[in-house]
């Protein structure tokens, strides 16, 4: 079912990284979310950022800014629900599994992020996905889906695909970035999908960052590395340089 999107207000997110930066309450079939748009001008290409399992927090927020001072408008997206940001292991899993089963549900969500920044002035035309360990699994669900976006972006995602999908829908460049020592995301998965976007012909690349592990760009985390962030985080700014015109 298509989501249907009503973009409720916006307000000004306290501690964001810019001025211009906002929260978005939109709906998606119903059910109130609590989105982040940020600008740095009109039309500018635009960047859905996807959350990681705790929900959409000040760490996304942070990132938003940091792209939208390299000309970008951002949209972080909410797929917990407005006031949703779990801070229990036992809560994350909860969440986060609700969507794994669901997978309709997610891409409709997915979906509403995207028209939600569509309503907000955000040019879905020019625009790429990215997304951060959750995010990134979900990234690669709105890629199956056949979503007509230029680049899908992981850091550290999950990277399996779900029994009954393959990548025969998928469209624009691949970028996936990943932590060779990741416990929680094997070498397994990342070559798997490898194989995968190659037999249906998507564009792909992807680089790992030896003695990186799971969320190795998240910052103050005991798993924070700062050179395969750093490292990362330029591929990925050349990567949009070169994607989005």
């Amino acid at each position: 079912m298509k989501s249907i999107l009503t973009i409720m207000f916006m307000t000004v997110f306290a501690g964001s990284a810019l001025a211009s930066g906002a929260a978005v309450d939109y709906q998606v079939n119903g059910q109130t979310y609590e989105g982040y748009f940020v600008s740095p001008k009109a039309d500018a290409p635009l960047v859905l950022l996807v959350h990681d399992w705790d929900g959409l927090t000040d760490y996304e927020i942070k990132r938003a800014g940091m792209l939208a001072d390299l000309g970008y408008a951002v949209f972080a997206a909410d797929l917990f629900g407005k006031g949703v940001r779990p801070t229990e292991m036992a809560d994350k899993q909860k969440h986060t599994g609700e969507l794994y089963k669901d997978r309709a549900k997610l891409r409709a969500l997915l979906q509403g992020a995207l028209d939600a920044a569509k309503a907000q002035g955000g040019n879905v035309a020019n625009a790429v996905s990215m997304g951060y360990c959750f995010g990134g699994a979900a990234v690669l669900e709105q890629a199956r889906s056949g979503a007509g976006l230029k680049g899908f972006v992981t850091f550290h995602g999950g990277l399996a695909t779900p029994e009954g999908q393959d990548y025969s829908k998928a469209k624009g460049q691949f970028l996936i970035l990943h932590g060779t020592a990741d416990s929680y995301i094997s070498m397994e998965d990342f070559a798997n999908l490898a194989t995968e976007l190659e037999k249906h012909g998507v564009a792909h690349e992807m680089t790992t960052y030896s003695g990186a592990p799971h969320a190795f760009t998240v910052f103050g985390a005991k798993s924070y590395r700062e050179d395969a962030d750093h490292k990362s985080w330029q591929r990925f700014v050349e990567y949009l340089q070169a994607t989005l015109r």
